[in-house]
């Protein structure tokens, strides 16, 4: 199994889950985060426009999927075609336990 994290600079939240929702994949966890990138974030006019503050972090969003091994590439390719900016990172999940039914594995999701 693996967990695939996407964190978004721009709200494609709907777009991706709803194309994850038609291959399949239907559990997901989103978070609203704040964060900074390589890129500055847009300047906020304050004071009647006078003056100009450029925010230290930025409003980003988080997915989270857990998808057995085999999916990886096709849940890789639903959210490059959907999400604009940002980054995706891939890990290992070791052991997963559903706590309500004690199944183990790929079973839990």
């Amino acid at each position: 199994m693996l967990k695939i994290e996407v964190i978004l600079g721009e709200n494609d939240v709907m777009a991706i889950s709803e194309a994850l929702k038609k291959v399949g994949i239907g559990g997901l966890t989103v978070s609203k985060v704040r964060g900074r990138g390589k890129r500055p974030g847009p300047e906020i006019h304050a004071s009647k426009g006078s003056e100009i503050f450029v925010p230290q972090f930025n409003d980003k969003f988080r997915i989270e999927a857990i998808v057995p091994d085999a999916r990886e590439d096709e849940v890789i390719t639903v959210i490059k075609e959907h999400g604009r900016v940002g980054k995706i990172f891939v890990s290992q999940i070791l052991r997963a336990i559903d706590v309500a039914t004690g199944n183990e594995g790929e079973e839990t999701i």
